[in-house]
């Protein structure tokens, strides 16, 4: 096929030797399958922020560090070159997320390089070689739906424990190879410690993924894993050794008003005494001694 505007650049300079055709188009990138010497890799083409329909973008971005003092200031007075600078980092936030999770031990594809707002990764496949599907596309048992679903736990624990969320985790950002699921899209990964939406986006992850794998598994449905994760994660005891079990159970003590009041009231007289001590004795005392 023709190549890509966007790739013919990374052609020109031998990172790619031939883009063989289009695997996707979303919302925020188009994919391509290119061939690297003798590997067959994926390409994917972020689009400019004006083409984008990534929504709420400034809530994924928040906590993000910016280490020049000059690119902050002008991505925070929104000039030309802080816009610029606002997309590099949003570009860039991906490969970063790849290589941080892929060293925790997350099922994710393989980063090789982001070269002006084109990544290079490992295209998944089975083991015909053949694309891997996205997990919208599969089929599977209500004993498969549990084990994938545990699986997905176990990467959602890993990313949190590496200080990650997806942000924007669903059946649409999982793709299934022959060894169980693989997390993809990650440019709006989410700092975990940093973002004031971070709860409320795990929550949401792990409540999509769930929701998902219970269509084959209802009995999923009554897992407890945002909670769980993360009251852990907020105890500093959330670990990439921690044994998840689905449940969270609230420990709640009816206050026992009578007993709060007696001890009130019992205080009150306390007080009154030691005030009464504080005066001494009273005109009608004194006469009557």
């Amino acid at each position: 096929m023709k190549t890509p505007s966007r790739i013919l650049p990374l052609v020109e300079d031998g990172l790619v030797d031939e883009v063989i055709r289009r695997l996707m188009s979303g919302k925020e990138a188009d994919v391509f399958m290119v061939r690297c010497g003798d590997e067959i890799r994926c390409a994917k083409v972020y689009k400019e922020a004006s083409k984008r329909s990534f929504k709420k973008a400034v809530e994924y971005q928040e906590g993000r560090k910016v280490r020049n003092s000059r690119r902050q200031r002008a991505m925070e007075k929104g000039s030309k070159f802080g816009r610029q600078q606002q997309e590099d980092i949003w570009q860039n936030a991906e490969v970063d997320a790849l290589y941080t999770l892929a060293n925790a031990g997350v099922r994710v594809p393989q980063p090789y390089g982001c070269f002006d707002g084109v990544l290079i990764m490992e295209l998944i496949t089975d083991d015909n070689g053949d694309v891997a599907p996205r997990l919208n596309d599969v089929d599977m048992s209500a004993e498969q739906a549990i084990e994938d679903h545990t699986e997905m736990m176990e990467n959602i624990k890993l990313m949190l424990c590496a200080g990650l969320i997806h942000g924007d985790l669903s059946e649409f950002n999982v793709l299934v190879d022959d060894y169980g699921p693989v997390v993809i899209d990650l440019p709006q990964a989410v700092d975990a410690a940093a973002n004031n939406n971070a709860k409320r986006m795990l929550t949401r992850d792990i409540n999509n993924m769930t929701n998902y794998y219970s269509q084959y598994a209802p009995e999923l449905k009554q897992t407890q894993y945002a909670k769980e994760m993360w009251a852990l994660f907020e105890a500093g005891e959330l670990t990439p050794d921690t044994e998840l079990t689905g449940e969270y159970d609230v420990i709640e003590a009816d206050a026992d008003v009578d007993s709060v009041m007696e001890e009130i009231k019992a205080a009150f007289e306390e007080e009154q005494k030691r005030q009464e001590r504080m005066r001494g004795p009273s005109d009608d005392e004194d006469e009557s001694r």
